[in-house]
Formats: C-alpha cells, structure tokens, sequence
C-alpha cells in the first residue's frame, strides 16, 4: 500500500513520518555511542542495560491514537478519512447503522504476518484479560490479508461488523445485558434472543507506512461495548496518547454520549480532542450558507460547554466529504470538509510532545553514559599519572633501589586487596536493604493484597462490599510504596557514607547516582485508583455480578498494578547495580593499574634501557586518555544538541571510528 500524495500531505503524516525518522536515526547515534564505549571497556553493565532500554524504546515506541463514539458516529469513516485514504477506497467498514462491533487495534507488528485476529466474545466467560490472550494465537480467529491487494481488505474487514443471537441469560452473563439500564440492552429479536457482537476484540496488523511508522489506533464502539470490556477502559483509553471522541454535528451531545465522556473520558489527564462530524447533514437549501457556519459553530461553542473542555479542541468536520476528496485528490473541496484543522491539532499538540519525552529520555542517557565514562577515563589517568610519576622517579636509581620500589608496589597491592573485604560486606548489605525495599512493592505482594481485597469483595452479597475492599487495596498500596521509598532512602544514605569512607581512605572515585524518581508510581496508582473505582458503584454492580466478571477485573487490576510497581521496581534496581557496578569497575581498573606498575619495574629492573621507553609509552597512554576524554565529551554534546533540536535529524557521528584509529 503506498502513500498518494493527499496522504502524504496531512500533517499528522508528515509529522509521523519525520518522527519515526527521526527516531531512527536517533537510535543510530545512541548504538554508535554504545559501541564506541564498548569497545574502549568504558561501558559497564547497568550503563549497558539503560542503553539497550533506551534503544528499545526509540526502535518500538507507539503512538496510540483512540477513536470513541456512540454507534453511527462516523468514526470509523473519519478513521478512514485522516489514515486510510491512499488506498481510494473504504478500509473500515463504515456504511449506514450499526457498523464496527467490537474495539479494533490497528497496527503494525513486524514479527507478526499481515493479518486480521478475531477474539471470540465467549472469552469473556472464561475471565481471562485481553493482555493474557493476546500471547495466545490459539484463541483468535485469524483471516490473512494481502498487502498488495488493498481490494481485498474490505471484505475480509467486515468480520468486525458480525453479530450473533443469543438469549438474555447469555448475555447477561457475557456483560452485555443490564437488568437495571434497559435502555443500553441490545434489540431483541422476534425469538426474544439478543443480538451481541460476534467477537470481543479485533486486531488489525498490516504494513501501512503510518503504522510501521509506530501509529496505533483503536477504533471503539458505542457505550454498552465500552463499558462491558474492563480492558478497554482500564487499560487501552488510559494508556493512549490521545482521544478522539466523535459526535454527530446535527445531534450535539446526547444522552448516551454525555454518558460515555462521563464515565470513561472524564479524566482530566487524557488528551482528548472531540469531533462534530458529519457537518454535511447541516446544509439547508433553505439557508445560506452563512447561516450553515453559523449553526455549525453554535453546535461547536454548546459541545465544549456541556463537556467543559476548550473551544481549540472541538472540531467540526465531515468525514463522508473529506474521504471523497482525498480519493479524488480534490484540495479545495478537502479544505471544504474543514479536516485539515484536525490533523494540523493532532500534529502540532501531540507529536512535539511524544517526542520531547524521548529527547529527555535520550539526554538523560547520554549524560549518564558521558558521566561514567569521563569518571572511568579520569581514574585512569590518576593511576597513569602515578606511574609516571614513580618512573620518572627511577630515573639514575640502583638495583637495589628499583628491587625496593617492585616491593612497595607487591605492598599496596596487598594492603589495597584489604579492602576487598570491606566492599564485600558493603554489597551485603546492600543487596539485603534492597531485597527488604523491593519485598515491599514486589508481584507477591500485590498478589496478597489483591486477594484480601477480593475476599473482603466476596463477603458481601453482589460484591457490595468492593469500594471499601478496594479503597483499603490502595490505601495499602501506598503505604508499601512510602515505606519502599522510605528504604531505599536509607540505602541510599548508607551508599553516600560507604563511598566517602572508600574514596577517602583508598582514593577510589566512587560515585552515588540520585536515587530515582518514585512520584509517577504514586500517580499512576491515583490513576488506577480513579480509573477502577468506576466499577465499584451501585450502577455498575450487576456488571461485577455477572460470571468471570469480577476475575477478570481481578486480572486486570492484577496486571495494572504490576506494570506500575515493576516499573519502580525495575528503576531502583537498576539505580542499585550502577552503583555495585562502578564497585567492580574500579576494582578491575585498580588491579589492572598496579599489575601494570609491577611488570613495568620488572622490566626496568631487568634491562636498564627500559626506562625511558616505558615512561614514553606511559605518556603516550596518557595522551590517549586524554583525546578520549575530549571527543567523549564532543560525542555526548553533539549527541544531546541533535536530540534538541527536533527540526533536524541528527548527523551521523563518527568517535567510534575515531577512537578505534587512536586504540590502533
């Protein structure tokens, strides 16, 4: 499928388009700067670790992109319309009534074949996640797609509209019948059966350009289908970059959809733009067309009132018209749809700020890395220095006095070996603070927690007890978080003490990284608490009665917790192995440095003719180090001025090579 020149021209592709490029030539000077560090052993193994972690973020980063709306919005033709239009035809089915019927991912996996996977909605019953399905293929319906037949898409995505008929009991066990809410039921059929989607979940994987370039987005139907998924609105909306909410211009906001920004898009911390479409229903051949934009505008001042958000993000389009003119590479009657406003939106308040975060991720990387490695260069020299300082020394000395040097040197060896025992019990101790903090926010321990929650649940007939089970949940949660944090501030403070004492007494350059930053661990769990807690009301208890309902939320909220505290997790240890690392590194230097002292005495005291070779080598090794020290730190500023500056793709850098000829 390629890109036409209309696609090529909205700005939400370009700016995708320039930002994949950019990332990837970002990734490009990272793996340059590791490799260079790599091979001048100037990487250890946690700066290793947060460089492939950086790597893996710029070569797999996601831009999740939500569409939400009532049944026959228009979204999936807006969808269509902003993404899919290169093809010249409708990609996601989008014709009159009921159109897509359960929320579809489209996206692009490269390990994955083009392919559409179709979750069965029975799933539901067996209460298991979306994220513990998704690894399993033998679950989902699979139908192949070929990339080089756009005709055939179309067929094969209208799997996505199927519907079933099943009785009430069946769905009110699948969560998609409410006694309590009548109106949100599906229709009944003249054999009283109901009429529920054929699939839960579908996921689209095709190799558009805009999705190779990292785009998801996910495409949601109507209030009863997002409100019985727990995932999709605990996992999927809060996680994405951005929501699209799309109404229908000449109905406003209605009921049903008041009810669906209330409930699920309410959070303040969504970017949220909002759609009035199909505009083109508002012409009157009885009004001007003045009096059309003036009506137009009214329904757009109204929707930002009623939904309190400003009048910048509500747009009024037409999809319908916009689709047709991007088919027929019309530009006058695409700026008639009034499209172009909201991909311009999308693009310049979304996309600078997806990258800004991976320029702070990247400068951060980069100055770690230049930090270790100018710390490691700086030792070296101090111990180069020392030799030659002793050498010089020798210089019209006797045997005997260079026998009695080679013996000072065999006693600091062995007087600097003494402190092995204390850096041994010093690691100790560490790890064991360590494995206290991370007991505190550790799997099994949420593990416990959530099954206390969910017995203080089972307590109580129809769950009623839930809220209080839950609120206590979190109220425990953070307490465990508080007093990780609380631990790994001791840690911290006994590492600080620890590597003064060494630096003093044994002249090492240990230094202590700031402890990392817990705070968005303790946001994110405000966020789970706000995004569950919906759940747990009056009006949502005949959904956590129904069967594998309230295990699947248990499930979820299992997985969301955990991704939240193995985050912490994973940043405090890894916080602590770049300080157990530096341990190991200097150590290794430091024998390395008095192993090369001793055999250049031996040498000396060998053949007198020696002595000023090797001080000459010495201070060629010296000068080394130092034009190290100048291009690392020309390689760091570089890198961090590219990460910057997001109007330029970063040049190719070159001190690898450079430092591989100063090595020869």
């Amino acid at each position: 499928m390629s890109s036409s020149s209309t696609t090529a021209h909205s700005p939400i592709a370009q700016s995708l388009d320039a930002l994949a490029s950019w990332r990837s030539a970002l990734e490009r000077q990272v793996a340059q700067l590791g490799r260079a560090l790599a091979e001048q052993e100037l990487l250890d193994d946690s700066d290793a670790a947060v460089l492939a972690a950086l790597r893996e973020r710029l070569g797999s980063e996601k831009l999740v992109l939500a569409f939400v709306a009532e049944f026959s919005r228009g979204k999936s033709e807006l969808i269509n319309a902003i993404f899919f239009a290169d093809t010249g035809r409708r990609i996601l089915p989008a014709t009159p009534g009921r159109t897509t019927m359960c929320p579809v991912e489209l996206r692009h996996e490269p390990d994955l074949p083009p392919r559409l996977a179709l979750l069965p909605i029975e799933t539901r019953l067996r209460g298991l996640s979306l994220a513990e399905l998704r690894a399993r293929d033998d679950q989902w319906h699979t139908v192949a797609l070929d990339p080089e037949d756009p005709q055939s898409l179309v067929p094969a995505l209208s799997a996505v509209t199927r519907t079933r008929q099943v009785s009430v009991d069946e769905a009110r066990a699948l969560g998609l019948w409410s006694d309590s809410n009548p109106e949100d039921n599906p229709p009944l059929a003249a054999d009283g059966s109901a009429e529920v989607p054929a699939w839960r979940h579908a996921v689209i994987n095709y190799p558009h350009p805009l999705l190779q370039s990292g785009l998801v987005v996910i495409d949601t139907p109507g209030l009863n289908a997002v409100g019985a998924e727990p995932e999709l609105t605990l996992g999927l909306l809060p996680t994405a970059h951005a929501v699209v909410f799309v109404l229908a211009a000449d109905a406003g906001v209605t009921r049903s959809d008041l009810a669906i920004w209330r409930e699920h898009l309410g959070q303040s911390s969504l970017e949220r733009f909002v759609v009035l479409n199909k505009i083109d229903t508002l012409v009157d051949p009885l009004a001007s067309a003045a009096e059309v934009r003036a009506q137009v505008e009214q329904q757009r001042l109204q929707t930002a009132q009623i939904l309190e958000v400003p009048l910048a993000r509500v747009f009024a389009v037409s999809a319908r018209n916009a689709l047709a003119a991007r088919v027929e590479g019309d530009a006058q009657a695409l700026q008639g749809s009034r499209l172009p406003p909201l991909e311009a939106a999308l693009a310049e308040q979304l996309l600078p700020r997806r990258r800004q975060l991976l320029v702070q991720s990247a400068v951060g990387v980069v100055e770690q890395l230049r930090n270790s490695a100018w710390r490691r260069l700086s030792e070296r020299r101090r111990l180069q220095s020392e030799q030659l300082l002793e050498l010089r020394g020798l210089r019209g000395k006797s045997g005997a006095k260079l026998r009695m040097m080679v013996g000072r040197v065999d006693a600091e060896m062995a007087e600097f070996e003494q402190c092995t025992a204390r850096l041994a019990a010093l690691r100790a101790v560490q790890s064991k603070m360590l494995r206290t903090t991370l007991r505190l926010i550790s799997s099994d321990t949420l593990r416990t927690e959530i099954a206390g929650m969910q017995a203080a649940m089972s307590a109580k007939i129809f769950n009623l007890g839930a809220r209080g089970a839950f609120e206590t949940l979190i109220k425990r949660l953070r307490s465990s978080l508080g007093q990780a944090i609380t631990e790994a501030e001791e840690m911290r403070q006994m590492l600080e003490g620890s590597f003064r004492s060494l630096n003093t007494e044994f002249g090492f350059a240990f230094a202590l990284a700031p402890l990392p930053d817990l705070s968005p661990a303790a946001a994110e769990l405000d966020l789970v608490e706000g995004n569950f807690s919906r759940y747990l009301g009056l009006s949502q208890a005949w959904r956590m009665a129904a069967p594998g309902f309230a295990e699947q939320f248990r499930r979820l909220l299992l997985a969301r917790l955990r991704v939240v505290f193995e985050n912490a997790a994973g940043e405090l240890e890894l916080w602590s192995k770049a300080a157990t690392s530096q341990v190991e590194t200097q150590l290794r230097d430091r024998r390395r440095a008095y192993s090369r002292r001793h055999e250049s005495l031996q040498r000396v005291q060998a053949a007198s003719g020696e002595l000023e070779q090797r001080i000459e080598e010495v201070q060629s090794q010296d000068t080394h180090l130092a034009a190290m020290q100048a291009r690392l730190d020309g390689l760091a500023a570089d890198a961090i001025a590219a990460t910057r500056n997001l109007n330029v793709e970063p040049a190719p850098l070159h001190l690898d090579l450079r430092l591989r000829q100063d090595a020869a």
